[in-house]
């Protein structure tokens, strides 16, 4: 598993991480939003995505980063959300499934 060498914002709203294996991934502020993790956006239960899309506002972008030990980082969002861990794993495979 590649491990982050550089995170940083692409243009206004959009993170960029570049990895250990040379790939730069950008990542759209409202995808990674949606892609939350967290037990308010998923059932913990059945893995069901819970969260409505139509809640997430069009111009959602992370107000703040913070590490979460040497796996994850936590994303504060402008919509008031902070629960969902992105593990680098998780963002590595996530990198792949937008255009």
């Amino acid at each position: 598993m590649p491990a982050p060498v550089e995170i940083s914002r692409a243009g206004e709203s959009d993170l960029q991480i570049r990895w250990s294996d040379g790939k730069v991934s950008v990542y759209p502020a409202r995808f990674l939003r949606l892609a939350c993790p967290c037990a308010h956006c998923v059932d913990e239960m059945t893995g069901r995505r819970v969260l409505q899309e139509s809640s997430v506002p069009q111009d959602v972008r992370p107000v703040a980063l913070d590490p979460v030990g040497r796996y994850a980082i936590q994303i504060r969002w402008s919509d008031g959300h902070s629960t969902g861990l992105y593990t680098w794993e998780r963002l590595y495979a996530l990198a792949d499934q937008f255009p």
